[in-house]
């Protein structure tokens, strides 16, 4: 089939996106996680939430979504279709829609917070702060390491991403590079860019808009998949990932979350009450690449 990554057409799956591996087969033992980790830069678990607690969190995201006006009058609020022209709305925080009772059901169940106790061999934490999105036709998310947004606490954090429903790759879903967390060709760009800090540094956070050109020029192989209500995606902060683009009319809903050890100090911009970010871009990604030699 026909996706579009970045700039380009491409088929998925192919040579230049292929299928991401999953990782159930290694639930029941740590260790086999751990070294799954270690091999792709991620874990992808299928049907980790129970389903029905995703698609309620989806049905209450979208109704939220209905009382703004954003959807497109008069169609079914569960397709949750964009009106032509698109309209944005800001989901994210510490607060509001993220916090309703029921979208935290999916965003912190206790099958994640079991998890990462196994992980980390001790209580683990989630970020209050939630990154609720929308994203609708034609929007993706560029090439990026979440180092760069949230790296002054634990140096053992990891994202979950959780899709809000049945997402198939032409809605716009999260692919990983794989390799990108420790091939020796992606050294040079851990060492500036994955060090960066975009409040302390002024520099704007996503690495390539196009995220074809990272393994043209460093290696590593770009994997995406279709998602079902339930999975999710674990990868650490020096994973290089980005989304295919949303190429239908209909929005496509996800979270990233945030997990850490509970005894690990807390990057403070995230905590509860926390700043988020606060910093102003004082130049362009462009420019830094040139200064780091990249």
């Amino acid at each position: 089939m026909k996706v579009r990554f970045g700039f380009r057409d491409l088929e998925f799956p192919s040579s230049e996106l292929s299928s991401l591996r999953e990782s159930n087969d290694a639930l029941g033992d740590v260790a086999a996680l751990w070294q799954r980790k270690d091999e792709d830069g991620y874990l992808l678990l299928r049907g980790l939430i129970e389903r029905d607690t995703v698609l309620s969190a989806r049905e209450t995201v979208l109704r939220h979504m209905r009382e703004q006006q954003v959807l497109l009058p008069d169609t079914p609020v569960l397709e949750g279709v964009m009106p032509q022209g698109g309209r944005s709305i800001r989901m994210m925080g510490g607060t509001g829609i993220a916090h309703h009772p029921a979208v935290l059901a999916a965003l912190e169940n206790p099958a994640l917070f079991a998890l990462f106790e196994r992980l980390f061999g001790e209580p683990a934490l989630s970020f209050p702060f939630k990154w609720l999105r929308a994203i609708g036709n034609e929007e993706y998310t560029g090439a990026h390491f979440d180092y760069v947004y949230m790296g002054r606490g634990s140096s053992n954090l990891y994202t979950v991403w959780i899709p809000l429903g049945d997402v198939p790759i032409q809605q716009g879903t999260l692919a990983i590079c794989r390799g990108s967390h420790k091939l020796d060709s992606f050294a040079r760009i851990r060492d500036t860019y994955g060090r960066m800090d975009i409040d302390r540094d002024g520099i704007s956070g996503w690495f390539e808009r196009d995220p074809m050109q990272i393994v043209e020029r460093f290696g590593g192989q770009w994997q995406g998949a279709d998602y079902g209500a339930g999975d999710v995606m674990i990868f650490g902060m020096h994973t290089m990932h980005a989304s295919t683009t949303n190429l239908t009319t209909r929005f496509r809903l996800s979270c990233d979350v945030r997990y850490q050890p509970a005894g690990d100090p807390v990057d403070e911009r995230w905590k509860r009450g926390g700043s988020g970010h606060y910093g102003k871009m004082k130049r362009d990604m462009e420019s830094a690449r040139a200064q780091w030699g990249l």
